[in-house]
């Protein structure tokens, strides 16, 4: 049943995108494949105790404003196939991974950019640190309570064990998650703010 939900989501972002418009662009396909495939190092350095409950930095945060979210969700879709395959993850739990660890974060990155451009002051540092930094917090928060919600609820592990084993590493993971994403928006946005689809330069440069 979540493997069903999540994929209609993503059919749904892929049925939204202008193709036409994508597959003539060389450099815009080069960008999300290359975005795609940062992630799946980082998602194979995972951290935890018991089976099923390893934790790993998301990275979502800066796929979500570079490629914006229709494409970031099916862009997504290609590193967690990877790194199924490879055996880091298992297939029995493809579908709650894809629900809980990519379409979930994926779309409260987005809703809190747009919340971000529509209620706050369209200013650099606000698109930086809010938009980027603190959206990157937020982000690994919801999928980690959402996935211990889940382990407890399917009856894999108890609460207490979930809690003790895999919620308690989350203040742990907050800031360096941030700092990863905050950083990477920061060095995109300086060198080549062309490729953040969410960045507007006559909104977060040119506002006075």
């Amino acid at each position: 049943m979540m493997l069903v939900l999540a994929l209609l989501v993503v059919l749904l972002a892929a049925r939204q995108l202008d193709w036409k418009a994508l597959l003539a662009d060389r450099l815009r396909q080069h960008l999300c494949f290359g975005a795609a495939i940062a992630l799946v190092p980082l998602w194979m350095l995972q951290a935890g105790v018991k089976d099923g409950l390893e934790v790993h930095f998301l990275g979502l945060t800066t796929l979500a404003l570079v490629l914006g979210w229709r494409m970031s969700q099916l862009m997504a879709l290609l590193p967690l196939l990877l790194v199924t395959l490879f055996g880091f993850e298992s297939w029995p739990a493809f579908g709650a991974n894809l629900l809980l660890g990519v379409v979930l974060p994926l779309a409260v990155s987005y809703f809190v950019f747009l919340l971000t451009y529509s209620y706050l002051y369209r200013h650099l540092f606000v698109y930086l640190f809010v938009a980027g930094f603190f959206n990157a917090a937020l982000t690994i928060a919801a999928k980690t309570l959402a996935f211990a919600a889940y382990m407890t609820w399917s009856g894999q592990y108890p609460w207490p064990v979930v809690l003790d084993n895999y919620v308690a590493i989350l203040p742990l993971l907050l800031f360096p998650e941030a700092l990863l994403n905050g950083m990477a928006i920061t060095l995109l946005v300086v060198f080549r703010p062309q490729w953040v689809r969410t960045f507007y330069d006559r909104d977060y440069l040119l506002n006075k």
